[in-house]
C-alpha cells in the first residue's frame, strides 16, 4: 500500500507522535558521550569525518542543538534528549530537492545504510522509485570481506552481513571499500550517496555528493554536514520500526518529483 504525502505540519506532527522526533528515545547521556567521543576518535564515532578545522566540544554542543535540536540546557545531563521535527522536516525538504536533481539528470546513485532494522526499506524504495524515473542505481559486485563478514547489495542497497543477519555498523569502512570496489571495476564514482552512518561520512570524505539521515548521538554526520562534505544530515531516529518512515518516504518522493514513479 503506497503512502500518501502528508503537508509538512502533518508530517512534522507524525514525527513527534512516533518519536522520529520531539521526546525521541536516545538518551541524553549517549548525546553528550558521542560528541566526546567524535572528538576523541571514537572508532565507533568518528564515522570516516576528515576535520578540516580543530572542533571544540562547545562548538559540536551548539551545531547538534542549532541543526539537530537537542536540549539548549547545559545542565540537562541525563534522562531524556530532543529533535526539532521542524528542523527534520526542512532537512527533508533540502534531501528531497537533492534526490530529484540527481534523479533527473540521470545520474548515477548508491544507496547504503548502517541501520538495516530501521532504513534498508526506507533506501530499498528510494532505489526502485530512482531507477523507475531513469536513475542509474549503482549495482555493486557481489559481496566482499569486510572484517568477520562481507559487504553485500540487497534490493539496491549496500550493507553489512556477520553471521548470517544484516549488522547494524557505524564504521566508514564498508563504503570506502565499496568504492574502492566500483574503481578497480572500472566504473565511475556516484553522483550522488543517500546513506547514513559511516557509510555517509566515509562518501563525504571521499569527495563525493552524499545525503544522509542521522539520530541525535551521531554528531559527526552533522560536523560533516557543517564542513561542506555532507550536502543534507537530517535529524531522524534512525531505529524504528521501518512502517513509521512510510510518511518520510512518501515526503520525500513527492517533493523530488518523483511520486508518479511510485
Amino acid at each position: 500500500m503506497t503512502t500518501s504525502f502528508l503537508p509538512p505540519a502533518d508530517l512534522a506532527r507524525h514525527l513527534d507522535r512516533h518519536r522520529l522526533a520531539g521526546a525521541v528515545a536516545t538518551p541524553r547521556e549517549a548525546n553528550l558521550r558521542n560528541i566526546q567521543g567524535f572528538l576523541d576518535g571514537d572508532q565507533h564515532q568518528h564515522m570516516g569525518v576528515v576535520r578540516t578545522r580543530d572542533w571544540t566540544y562547545d562548538e559540536v554542543f551548539a551545531l547538534m542543538r542549532d541543526r539537530v535540536g537537542i536540549s539548549p540546557d547545559r545542565s540537562h545531563v541525563e534522562g531524556q534528549d530532543t529533535i526539532s521535527a521542524e528542523l527534520a522536516v526542512a532537512a527533508l525538504e533540502r534531501y528531497a530537492r537533492v534526490l530529484g536533481e540527481v534523479v533527473a539528470a540521470g545520474g548515477r546513485v548508491l544507496f547504503a545504510t548502517g541501520h538495516p532494522a530501521g532504513l534498508f526499506p526506507v533506501y530499498a524504495q528510494l532505489a526502485r522509485v530512482a531507477r523507475r524515473a531513469g536513475a542509474h542505481v549503482v549495482r555493486v559486485p557481489d559481496g566482499f570481506a569486510f572484517e568477520d563478514g562481507d559487504v553485500r547489495q540487497i534490493e539496491h542497497v549496500v550493507m553489512v552481513e556477520q553471521y548470517g543477519g544484516l549488522r547494524h555498523t557505524h564504521f566508514p569502512g564498508p563504503m570506502s571499500l565499496t568504492l574502492e570496489k566500483l574503481r578497480r571495476d572500472g566504473q565511475n564514482p556516484p553522483d550522488l550517496v543517500v546513506a547514513d552512518h559511516g557509510l555517509a561520512g566515509a562518501a563525504g570524505s571521499h569527495g563525493l555528493r552524499t545525503i544522509a539521515i542521522a539520530d541525535c548521538n551521531d554528531p559527526g554526520v552533522f560536523v560533516a554536514e557543517a564542513q561542506g562534505q555532507v550536502e543534507v544530515a537530517v535529524p531522524l531516529d534512525d531505529n524504528l520500526p521501518p512502517r513509521l518512515y512510510d510518511p518520510v518516504t512518501a515526503f520525500v518522493l513527492h517533493r523530488a518529483g518523483l511520486e508518479d514513479f511510485v
